[in-house]
């Protein structure tokens, strides 16, 4: 998810640096949802991780 969001970001870097600022502030929007989206999806890596091993214990 980290990868596709990079991959808009430099979408958006381009196409803002060529002028269409529509279509970069799409791009750039699509890269932050998915950013907060893959930052939310880790956080709940980490604290199942946590739960798991304090059930281990």
């Amino acid at each position: 998810m980290l990868k596709w969001a990079l991959i808009f970001f430099v979408v958006s870097l381009i196409t803002g640096f060529l002028g269409f600022s529509g279509v970069s502030a799409a791009t750039a929007t699509i890269a932050r949802v998915l950013f907060f989206i893959a930052i939310v999806v880790f956080l709940i890596f980490v604290v199942l991780a946590f739960m798991a091993g304090s059930a281990v214990l």
